[in-house]
């Protein structure tokens, strides 16, 4: 029997000081909901929906609830979810009016022959499994709308996004062992700020936002999407795990390539298969939170990890 692991992220970026609190109370809240179901004996795959679930739920984050919004003032949203045992999984790109997408990417993975549907095509297939469509404005919050405006003012680059500039691009995510020693992750995401209807990143895309397998762990990224995509993030991670690095040297190194190759910011939680929890990167802060043998450690700023004991944090 393996020992039950439960890692969250809510997103690598510059987070500004009165969003750090919001961060660092959504990442813990939703890391105990997913360590609640793998102290039942529930799998990874319920555990990361679970505490994705949570995330999303959170108007702090951009997922779900809290989505930025594309140039057109609309929220488009992306999720995936992947099993390590069988590698298989599920993604939706482009969804709208669906309040957890992450249900939707698991519908994908167990009714569906497919991997990934995009569109008005997802939402139909949402439709088609009994999840209800919200109204837009349910899923659209003050700070989407302030920080959309603040887009179309001021322009930015890629570092102005994930390095200096306060603004909202934080991916959410998860990684889970179970019980049975049985990985799995999921991603949930509103993209970026006054992205082009249409534009799709790495969240929903397996092998560059996330990877599970239980030959060598899982990974959950978050940052610019596109400069995850182009150096497939999450699976370099993965293979040098499976060359034998360990999971925190490989998650320094494959960051380290893609600012060196592409210029680009973000961060990672990674979940060896043997249960070793990691985080790394390199934006100035990352809110994050692990749980494991009734113990609960989170951070946001650079070197920051606080211990809690689960039982006494949920009184």
């Amino acid at each position: 029997m393996a020992t039950p692991v439960i890692m969250v992220h809510g997103g690598a970026w510059t987070i500004p000081d009165n969003l750090v609190q919001p961060s660092r109370d959504g990442t813990k809240t939703a890391a105990r909901a997913g360590y609640k179901v793998l102290e039942s004996g529930g799998s990874a795959l319920d555990a990361v929906q679970a505490a994705v679930m949570s995330l999303e739920d959170d108007p702090t984050f951009d997922a779900g609830k809290g989505s930025v919004l594309n140039k057109n003032g609309e929220v488009e949203m992306d999720a995936v979810i992947m099993d390590g045992q069988t590698l298989k999984s599920g993604g939706v790109a482009c969804v709208q009016n669906i309040k957890n997408p992450i249900c939707l990417a698991r519908e994908v993975m167990q009714s569906t022959d497919h991997c990934l549907l995009v569109g008005p095509g997802a939402n139909q297939f949402a439709e088609e499994v009994g999840i209800k469509k919200v109204p837009m404005e349910t899923l659209v919050s003050d700070e989407a709308i302030r920080e959309l405006e603040c887009y179309k003012q001021y322009g930015n680059t890629v570092e102005d996004l994930f390095r200096q500039r306060g603004s909202q691009h934080d991916t959410v995510g998860a990684v889970a062992m179970d019980c049975h020693g049985n990985i799995a992750y999921g991603t949930s995401t509103g993209g970026i700020t006054c992205k082009k209807p249409g534009r799709v990143g790495d969240s929903p895309i397996m092998g560059a936002g996330g990877y599970a397998d239980n030959e060598a762990g899982a990974v959950s990224c978050t940052g610019h999407g596109e400069s995850i995509f182009k150096v497939v993030l999450a699976y370099q991670i993965i293979t040098l795990m499976k060359q034998g690095m360990q999971p925190q040297e490989a998650s320094d190194k494959a960051l380290a390539e893609m600012s060196k190759r592409v210029h680009g910011y973000g961060g990672v939680i990674v979940l060896s298969n043997d249960g070793q929890p990691v985080t790394s990167f390199t934006t100035e802060r990352m809110a994050w939170a692990w749980a494991k043998d009734g113990a609960l450690h989170h951070g946001v700023d650079p070197g920051e990890d606080i211990f809690e004991n689960i039982v006494e944090e949920a009184k």
